[in-house]
């Protein structure tokens, strides 16, 4: 079938509809409101079941699964215009570091390793299969369309389908393991602040008070000269074009060199910031219509993965893939029973099961998760996280973008013991420092809700990208 501007329109109507129904169901029904699950996931797994590959109903274009190409892009060059470049981790937030680093790093050397010595033994898995375990679970459905595209590009087509797949699968997993860890905290009294409910406005996803709903962004120009949302979606849209013309160059150049279009994103965005810095235009942009910008076209990104999977790619790997999620769910199950209270003491629940979250899915679901046993947000949990990003952040960014690469250029082996041993230096050097294991804290929380309205807003900015 011929490809036309009325087949776009076509494919980004149906996933519109679907992530209008997915939002009601969450509205609506109470199972979904238990799981927390995103209108996008549903909206995609919907999309998938009428879609081609099984009933039929909607006939999806060939060109369905490289929109995530496009739209993961997108959501790195906002990263680049909204993302805090300064400060430093203060000393309350170093065990969060730790913890949150070491955890992250160890997922990705672990999982990596045992695909080597595992799963291709084992099953006669690839090199790189071990590695869509923290693509989908700590990574995200970022991560999965940012690593999935970029090895589609080397000719492994079944890449995004197993990513997606392994995010969809963590954010299940993460969210009725958090439910689950969540009660029993309660229960067992060791959540040390205020027990209580989630709000109605995150069960349902329905912000039914109008003095509640906070703003997507403040206008920095005059509607009379140009539109503020046409101005900031004109700036993202065109670094995306600049890193496609680059790469393209660089193609040209070095046929061989394949760079992702996220990463080049990324850097031309950081360009662009620069330019607006020296031009005396820091504040041109807003930050949070960027992140409104981000925030909507990773909506789409993960409703059009999901709906994209090829369930007959899955196929080959379906006993790897159970297996590969039973020792993922095991691995994130030990790190907060085990590194929570090592690295955070009395006060390791609200931190454990806010790590828990985005260690299976993303920070956004931590956040959920950790609203069930702090409410109010004043154990100080994303104060901590937003300070410690600032150093945690290159480690995250970085493994996006060098994955794929380290499997381009077949150092995936050397890649995964790296990373084993850079997260294994990390836990050492807590012990070394004596950061662990944590005492007791006469101030568990170390914050307060205001305190935590800084951390609060960085952890919205990048829980939209991953």
């Amino acid at each position: 079938m011929e490809y036309t501007p009325y087949t776009l329109l076509v494919d980004i109507g149906w996933i519109s509809i679907l992530l209008i129904v997915g939002n009601v169901l969450r509205n609506r029904v109470r199972f979904l409101q238990t799981l927390l699950l995103p209108a996008p996931i549903t909206a995609g797994l919907i999309g998938l079941i009428l879609g081609p590959e099984l009933i039929g109903l909607i006939n999806w274009s060939d060109q369905v699964g490289n929109y995530t190409t496009l739209l993961i892009a997108v959501v790195f060059a906002s990263m680049a215009y909204s993302m805090d470049l300064g400060g430093s981790v203060a000393s309350g937030a170093r065990n969060m570091w730790a913890y949150s680093t070491s955890m992250f790093m160890g997922q990705w050397g672990l999982f990596i390793l045992l695909g080597l010595y595992l799963f291709a033994p084992l099953f006669g898995t690839e090199p790189w299969f071990g590695m869509m375990l923290p693509v989908g679970f700590v990574g995200g459905f970022g991560t999965a369309a940012a690593v999935g595209s970029s090895l589609e590009e080397i000719g492994i087509a079944e890449a995004s389908s197993l990513g997606f797949t392994s995010a969809t699968v963590g954010t299940l997993v993460a969210i009725v393991g958090g439910v689950i860890v969540a009660n029993w905290g309660i229960r067992k009294g060791k959540a040390t602040e205020l027990k209580g409910e989630l709000p109605a406005d995150l069960r349902t996803g329905y912000i039914a008070n109008e003095v509640d709903r906070p703003s997507i962004g403040k206008a920095t120009t005059n509607p009379s000269s140009i539109e503020p949302l046409a101005l900031h979606g004109g700036f993202i849209v065109f670094t995306v074009l600049i890193a496609y013309l680059a790469n393209g160059m660089i193609k040209d150049q070095w046929p061989n060199v394949s760079i992702p279009l996220f990463a080049m994103a990324f850097v031309i965005g950081l360009i662009g910031r620069t330019l607006l810095r020296i031009l005396g235009r820091d504040n041109y942009l807003d930050r949070d219509t960027i992140n409104s910008i981000s925030g909507a076209a990773t909506d789409y990104m993960i409703a059009f993965g999901i709906a994209s999977i090829v369930p007959s790619a899955l196929a080959d790997y379906w006993q790897a893939l159970v297996l590969m999620f039973v020792l993922g769910t095991a691995f994130c199950v030990v790190w907060m029973l085990w590194a929570g209270p090592l690295f955070f003491g009395e006060s390791w629940l609200e931190r454990g099961i806010f790590g828990w979250g985005w260690a299976t899915a993303a920070v956004a679901t931590g956040i959920a998760l950790l609203k069930m046993v702090d409410p109010k947000l004043k154990s100080g949990t994303l104060n901590e996280y937003g300070v410690a990003y600032v150093g945690f952040a290159p480690f995250e960014i970085g493994m996006t973008i060098l994955a794929p690469i380290a499997v381009i250029a077949g150092f995936t082996t050397g890649f995964g013991w790296i990373t084993f041993a850079i997260a294994v230096a990390v836990v050492v050097m807590s012990y070394a420092l004596k950061w662990v294991p944590a005492g007791k804290r006469s101030d568990s929380a170390g914050g307060s809700v205001g305190g935590s309205v800084g951390g609060s807003t960085r952890i919205q900015t990048m829980s939209k990208g991953d």
